[in-house]
């Protein structure tokens, strides 16, 4: 091979790297619809349906107050700390906090793996919603 395209190619694997490490928005989730099978539930099964999905993919979820969930998930050196406020009616999922995860307050960005959380949390607590 040419050194020509040695370098090219070498160029190309490196942009391919910045761009892949690249920090991305920060992903919120705001008034997602609480969507349920029953006609018949509360505040209590909501949060419990939270706790289920968020401790079933290794955050550790503490009930700060009725309405006010803390999430927190410990991947290697990572941490990543989130917000879920809910009513009967609908959830958010906040950033709050995070460790070794690129976390720009200026620019609102993240690490682009803390979005992938956020929305594998949001979709397991769809799931166990729907189960109520």
């Amino acid at each position: 091979m040419s050194s020509k395209l040695l370098n090219v190619i070498a160029v190309s694997a490196l942009a391919v790297l910045m761009i892949a490490c690249a920090p991305t928005p920060v992903r919120n989730v705001e008034n997602a619809p609480v969507n349920v099978s029953s006609t018949n539930y509360d505040l209590s099964d909501v949060a419990k349906a939270i706790k289920t999905a968020g401790t079933g993919l290794g955050w550790q979820m503490k009930e700060e107050t009725p309405g006010h969930i803390v999430g927190s998930i410990y991947l290697r050196s990572h941490v990543a700390v989130v917000d879920i406020t809910y009513t009967l009616d609908e959830f958010s999922i906040n950033y709050k906090d995070s460790t070794n995860l690129k976390y720009n307050a200026a620019s609102n960005t993240i690490h682009k793996n803390y979005n992938g959380w956020i929305q594998n949390l949001t979709n397991a607590i769809n799931s166990q919603l729907v189960g109520i």
